[in-house]
């Protein structure tokens, strides 16, 4: 009795162990030491305030925020770093109870033995942060911290500001600033004597280029998003409504172990073409109908962008296969030519180069489209749209973006889209979503297997 009684403790342990403290950090607590001191060797007159999600305020699962993820993989409620670049330490502040973290899914190992866990030098309790801030502003340290709002999952930074300064900041009939700007105000009302700056375009510079660890993540996040393109491929037939494809799409990320999507799924047909980030899911797919669907998962704060375009009934016309071949063509010889050092303008002269070898006439009014040349959009990587240092510079290595083509044809009811998430490499590029069909032959022998 003794025995098994001893057996089952160690099985609670176990499984206490897989389900709160096996692997409370993403990546190796080096990682996030390696991203600290980067930021740290930036701000030497001074400290960087990162502040911390806030408790979910409805029954949804609590996120972190992106950059307090990024610097110390901490996810724990109202929790404060101070990253001292005078001092070359961290302190991590936060206040959480085990059962609280027991309840929310949390890391125990996390809530008992942080500095352990994380590396961070200093560790204390949320109710000291503001006599440790004190006495930062009173030493003449600058402080910096970000004026732009933090991202949660499903959000962009840059765009959330934007729409948080027209809905409350220039509202007539709210006024509030954002959580980041009060930040700002209160340390400038509070401490008079001390220097404020934005430190997002320092933190922004770091994210927007990957380190190696940061890259595997992308390349797993990168199948799981091509398995769930396949399921909605597969389920996509005439007469299925467009809210079934994207079930389709979110229940396979779901089945993999994605806690989210990394946006809403994008189903554009018929006269929603014109919409590209139309995600009502409101008609039932029609013969005839040309479907582009972009979609992508979110797995470990990581996200991948992908679209594809097919025919409802699974057979390309001949006017949807010029635009896809086009499209397609184009894709493929963006990442041919894309490599460290070149410029966005440098581009289409080698894409055109590629194209008119492989058959193609780049004279045609489908060539000159924007969109259809170089394919350099926004960046990927912890958002669909990644904090960016600004201005289409030369491609760096370790520079994560999607490679989008895509063109609109309104009063053909018809539109196409071919894009992948790739990474800039030391000789070339890599796709982190390749194994999707692109091919019409193989896009038509995937339809064809219902």
């Amino acid at each position: 009795m003794i025995r098994k009684l001893i057996v089952l403790m160690s099985l609670a342990l176990v499984l206490d162990s897989a389900l709160f403290a096996a692997g409370p950090l993403l990546f190796d607590k080096s990682e996030y030491a390696a991203r600290r001191q980067k930021l740290m060797a930036q701000i030497p007159d001074g400290a960087a305030i990162i502040l911390g999600a806030l408790p979910a305020t409805g029954y949804n699962e609590f996120f972190q925020s992106n950059d307090f993820m990024y610097f110390s993989g901490v996810e724990i409620p109202n929790a404060m770093l101070i990253i001292d670049g005078r001092q070359k330490a961290t302190t991590l502040f936060f206040t959480i109870s085990e059962g609280a973290a027991r309840n929310e899914g949390l890391s125990l190992d996390l809530a008992r033995n942080a500095r352990e866990v994380t590396g961070i030098e200093r560790v204390s309790p949320i109710d000291q942060f503001t006599s440790a801030l004190s006495r930062l502003a009173g030493s003449g340290a600058v402080i910096y911290t970000s004026f732009k709002p933090e991202e949660l999952s499903r959000e962009c930074s840059a765009e959330k500001f934007g729409i948080l300064q027209n809905a409350m900041t220039f509202n007539l009939w709210d006024g509030r600033l954002t959580r980041e700007l009060q930040f700002v105000k209160n340390l400038k009302d509070r401490f008079p004597q001390a220097a404020v700056k934005d430190g997002a375009p320092l933190i922004w510079d770091l994210r927007s280029v990957k380190s190696p660890a940061e890259i595997e993540v992308l390349r797993r996040v990168g199948k799981l998003g091509v398995e769930a393109h396949l399921a909605m491929m597969k389920a996509t037939r005439v007469g299925v409504p467009e809210y079934e494809m994207s079930a389709a799409f979110e229940y396979a990320c779901k089945k993999a172990g994605a806690r989210d999507i990394a946006y809403n799924v994008i189903i554009s047909s018929a006269e929603n073409h014109p919409y590209l980030h139309y995600y009502r899911h409101d008609r039932f797919l029609a013969d005839g109908d040309f479907i582009v669907v972009d979609a992508g998962p979110a797995l470990n704060y990581y996200v991948v962008d992908i679209s594809a375009s097919y025919p409802a009934n699974g057979k390309f016309t001949p006017r949807q296969r010029e635009i896809y071949e086009a499209a397609w063509a184009v894709e493929a010889a963006c990442r041919e030519v894309y490599k460290p050092g070149i410029s966005a303008q440098d581009v289409q002269p080698l894409v055109n180069e590629i194209l008119t070898k492989k058959g193609f006439d780049v004279a045609k009014d489908l060539f000159k489209i924007r969109t259809m040349q170089v394919g350099i959009s926004h960046n990927v990587g912890m958002a669909v749209h990644d904090v960016s240092a600004g201005g289409r510079a030369p491609l760096k290595v370790g520079q994560v973006f999607a490679c989008d083509i895509y063109a609109v044809f309104a009063k053909e009811n018809l539109g196409v889209r071919v894009e992948d998430t790739v990474v800039i490499t030391e000789t070339g590029c890599e796709n982190l979503t390749p194994g999707l069909p692109r091919t019409i032959a193989e896009i038509e022998a995937v339809m064809r297997k219902k």
